[in-house]
């Protein structure tokens, strides 16, 4: 993966080549093959121990009770439809796999029934959900993949478990995560990601929030949050504040997974950013020096924001499961081997 080349058609210097391997596969990419139809599976919903619920989508149900499971931790504003969510789960169909999908509170199509909502460091939510799989599914191997958000979370759940994470997973892999999230919540900030990919994520951030003022009056201040611009404004006053931080500046500081993944032991862990990023600065991205012999970094210069497209027009959105699935698949006993066509996509 270190050396993938996106498509002629995609190939461009700098942000523009970046800005368009990351919008194309999400918009117009095929998620699998030609003929490949979105995978609904089965909706497991089980409430949390505060109250609330989460979902979880079973894409790909496990053909035997020792089958390998793949859970797949979705990024911000995500859910088991987002085209990476719908990639991984046909590569796990393909090997024999089953594969599930929690969902973040909120993410599920369905607002949660707390004021509280979820954020890049909530290793303690991670750890309940994996344990939710874990109880579904005790006999087979589980193996995680966590996308942005999702995947810094589970970098920082690895890094609190130490090797008692080997009672959950086998190996995790964190896919275009922010390892720094101030360095990745200023760039968002800025030019054309404020323009494009900021208002994305508030589209619906901001709505879903206003929309539980009406059920808890006042738990938030409404001005201030109708006034939020950027992440940053709405990290000071949401998720900071929902989630026990100080502020912005407390909760980037105390959930970045890469300052800490020099302390990470106990599970293999796989980190992949592509280096034209929009929003996740290469230079904020930890150096081989920096993390533990447990960790295994991929830099590919080209591929985006969970990009990585490839083939003919209208491409599609194989070569980064493929590549991450096998390396999964190495630390699963008795894996299935990945498919002839998967490792030519490599």
């Amino acid at each position: 993966m270190d050396h993938w080349q996106p498509p002629w058609w995609l190939h461009a210097p700098g942000a523009l080549g970046g800005n368009l391997q990351t919008i194309w596969p999400a918009r117009a990419a095929r998620h699998w093959k030609a003929d490949s139809r979105p995978l609904t599976g089965r909706r497991v919903r089980v409430d949390t121990p505060d109250g609330d619920f989460i979902d979880f989508d079973w894409l790909v149900e496990p053909l035997a009770p020792t089958s390998p499971v793949l859970v797949v931790f979705h990024g911000l504003e995500g859910s088991s439809a987002s085209h990476y969510a719908q990639a991984f789960a046909h590569w796990a169909r393909e090997q024999h796999w089953g594969c599930v999908v929690p969902h973040f509170r909120g993410c599920s199509g369905e607002l949660n029934r707390l004021p509280r909502a979820y954020h890049s460091g909530d290793f303690a939510e991670i750890d309940w959900m994996l344990g939710q799989v874990q109880q579904a599914h005790p006999e087979g191997p589980r193996v995680a993949v966590g996308i942005s958000l999702g995947g810094n979370a589970l970098l920082r759940w690895a890094q609190e478990m130490g090797h008692a994470a080997r009672q959950k997973v086998l190996a995790v892999a964190a896919v275009c995560s922010p390892l720094d999230l101030a360095a990745a919540g200023h760039a968002i900030g800025r030019g054309f990601n404020r323009l494009v990919y900021t208002r994305m994520f508030l589209s619906t951030m901001k709505p879903k929030m206003l929309h539980k003022l009406q059920r808890f009056p006042g738990f938030i201040d409404e001005q201030a949050l109708r006034a939020a611009a950027d992440l940053y404004a709405y990290d000071n006053v949401v998720t900071a504040p929902l989630h026990g931080f100080a502020n912005t500046e407390d909760y980037w500081a105390r959930c970045s997974a890469g300052p800490r993944l020099q302390g990470l032991v106990g599970v293999p862990a796989l980190a992949l950013n592509a280096q034209n990023d929009p929003f996740v600065p290469a230079g904020s991205l930890p150096r081989a020096d920096q993390v533990s012999g447990w960790v295994t970094l991929w830099r590919p210069r080209h591929g985006g924001h969970v990009g990585f497209p490839g083939g003919r027009w209208p491409g599609h959105v194989r070569p980064m499961p493929e590549a991450v699935g096998r390396w999964l698949a190495q630390h699963v006993p008795r894996a299935t081997a990945p498919t002839e066509q998967g490792q030519r996509h490599g």
